[in-house]
């Protein structure tokens, strides 16, 4: 009897993560704010210092410059269920890595791995059921994982908001470059590339007038 109502416990505690699950689904968020510089998007996220905040604007500049870049996927799809990755292989059309695919999406088009690597991480608020932990991918989630991210200053071996605020643009993409190629210096770019730095400046004044 005892092992039955701990079998129903748990069956009631996976129903209500699943009802969870579907407030996530299509029609339960938009984001339709206006374009900002070079046609970023705002970030949802609230807060925090402005001179990563125009970084992170910089980086979807690159990767994905698009009117709802929470949501998409290489090659412009878009998904709507973001309760968790979408870890979805896309077949890569172009550049280096032609004839493999990828599963990056969302703004910062984090690839599978290591949205769950650095979810593990900084996720400020992950869902835990006994053993088994899920990463929501919405929006604001997405934003405050790469906000913690560049924040930390022994993940880059560098405090990146200082470099910042001394002007070394170049040498933080330059940094950043393996991590998200079309920021330049590697492998890859884009039609974006070349005017990253002087987006990032007009970006950063947005933000300090909006901080």
């Amino acid at each position: 009897m005892k092992r039955l109502i701990q079998w129903i416990n748990i069956l009631i505690l996976m129903i209500i993560f699943l009802e969870l699950r579907e407030g996530y689904q299509r029609g339960e968020w938009s984001f339709n704010n206006p374009r900002g510089e070079k046609g970023t998007q705002p970030l949802v996220m609230r807060g925090g210092d402005p001179y990563i905040r125009a970084l992170m604007r910089t980086i979807s500049a690159s990767e994905a410059n698009v009117s709802q870049p929470y949501s998409v996927l290489y090659g412009g799809e878009h998904v709507w269920d973001l309760s968790d990755h979408p870890n979805r292989c896309v077949p890569i059309v172009a550049g280096p890595n032609v004839g493999n695919c990828t599963t990056a999406a969302g703004r910062y088009q984090f690839i599978n791995t290591t949205w769950y690597d650095k979810a593990k991480r900084y996720h400020p608020q992950p869902w835990q059921l006994f053993w088994w932990s899920n990463y929501s991918f919405e929006p604001q989630y997405q934003d405050a994982v790469v906000y913690a991210w560049l924040s930390d200053n022994q993940a880059w071996g560098m405090d990146i908001s200082q470099q910042l605020r001394q002007g070394k643009v170049d040498q933080v993409l330059r940094r950043l470059s393996g991590t998200w190629t079309s920021l330049g210096y590697g492998i890859e770019t884009n039609s974006m590339t070349r005017y990253l730095p002087g987006i990032y400046q007009r970006i950063l004044q947005e933000e300090l007038q909006q901080s």
